[in-house]
C-alpha cells in the first residue's frame, strides 16, 4: 500500500516540474495500444470506467478513483461499460537529488481512492486552462493548483483509510473551507452549495459533528482570528475587522464583545496592562 505521508513529502519538498495537462474523452469500449511511459503522471478519473495493465497489473478505474505511473513501464488499457470515459492526465518531470528518501512512492505505479470530490474537478478545470504558460506567475499558479488538487487526494484517501464515515468528511472539508476562507463573506447556502446539500441538511450534520451552527462557527474562527491579531500588534480596530470579514467595524466589536465579554480595545487594554 502506498504510504500517503510519504507520497505528500515527495510533493511538498521535492523539485519537479508540470510538463502537460490534458483532458480527454474516451468512447466506450475503446483500446489503447500499449506504450512505454516516458515521464511521471497521473491519471484523474471524472466520469466512466477504465482498465488499465501496467507491468502486468491491472487496475479498475472509476468516478474519483487516481492513477499514476512512472517512467519505463508498459502500459495498455481499455474502457469497459457503455459509458464515455473522461479523464485528466498530468504529466510531470521530477528532479532527484542524492537524499530523496521517497523514491519508492514516485518511481511506483498505483491506485489512489480519495473518493469523487467536486473540488478536485474544479481545481483540474483551473489547471488545464492555466497549463500552458511561459510566465513566471502563471507557472506559480499551476504548482499552486497541483498541490491543492494533490492536497485534496491525498486528504480523501487519509479519510477513507481511517473509517471516517462520508458526513465526517464533508464536515471536515467544511471546516478546512471556512478555515481558508472566513475573511471572504460566507453564507449557509454556500457552504451548503460547495457540497451539493441542502442548507438544512448541511447545517444539521454540521452541528451533529462540531456542536456549531455553521454560520456560529464562522463568527467563532473569526473572533479567535481577530484576537491573534489584537495580541500581534498595535492595528486599527477596523483593520482588524476587515482582516476577519467585517466591514462594519462597529458590527464586528458588538460581535467580539458578545464572544469575550469585552470590547476590542477594552481587551488591548487589558493585553498593555499585562505587558507593562
Amino acid at each position: 500500500m502506498i504510504n500517503l505521508d510519504r507520497l505528500a513529502e515527495v510533493f511538498a519538498g521535492g523539485s519537479y516540474e508540470i510538463e502537460d495537462v490534458y483532458r480527454l474523452v474516451i468512447q466506450p469500449k475503446s483500446i489503447w495500444r500499449e506504450f512505454t511511459t516516458l515521464m511521471h503522471g497521473f491519471l484523474f478519473i471524472i466520469r466512466g470506467e477504465a482498465r488499465i495493465d501496467v507491468n502486468g497489473t491491472v487496475y479498475e478505474l472509476y468516478p474519483g478513483a487516481v492513477f499514476h505511473a512512472a517512467p519505463g513501464m508498459q502500459l495498455g488499457s481499455q474502457v469497459i461499460g457503455q459509458a464515455e470515459l473522461e479523464y485528466y492526465s498530468l504529466f510531470y518531470r521530477l528532479y532527484k537529488a542524492d537524499d530523496v528518501n521517497c523514491t519508492h512512492e514516485c518511481d511506483s505505479h498505483f491506485k489512489l481512492e480519495p473518493g469523487a470530490n467536486p473540488r478536485v474537478i474544479e481545481l483540474l478545470t483551473m489547471l488545464h486552462q492555466n497549463a500552458y504558460t511561459s510566465e513566471g506567475i502563471g507557472k506559480l499558479r499551476v504548482k499552486e493548483l497541483f498541490l491543492s488538487i494533490m492536497h485534496q487526494v491525498l486528504i480523501g484517501c487519509s479519510h477513507r483509510e481511517s473509517g471516517r464515515s462520508p458526513s465526517e468528511r464533508v464536515i471536515e472539508e467544511a471546516i478546512a473551507y471556512i478555515h481558508g476562507h472566513y475573511m471572504n463573506p460566507l453564507t449557509l447556502d454556500e457552504l451548503a452549495g460547495l457540497h451539493a446539500m441542502s442548507a438544512k441538511r448541511f447545517s444539521y450534520l454540521f452541528h451533529k459533528h462540531t456542536g456549531f451552527r455553521p454560520i456560529d462557527y464562522v463568527i467563532h474562527y473569526r473572533m479567535e482570528r481577530a484576537i491573534d491579531l489584537l495580541k500581534a500588534g498595535n492595528f486599527p480596530i477596523r483593520d482588524i475587522a476587515v482582516s476577519v470579514g467585517y466591514a462594519n467595524p462597529l458590527y464586528f466589536s458588538r460581535l467580539f464583545k458578545r464572544k469575550f465579554g469585552v470590547s476590542p480595545s477594552a481587551y488591548t487594554d487589558q493585553l498593555d496592562h499585562h505587558i507593562y
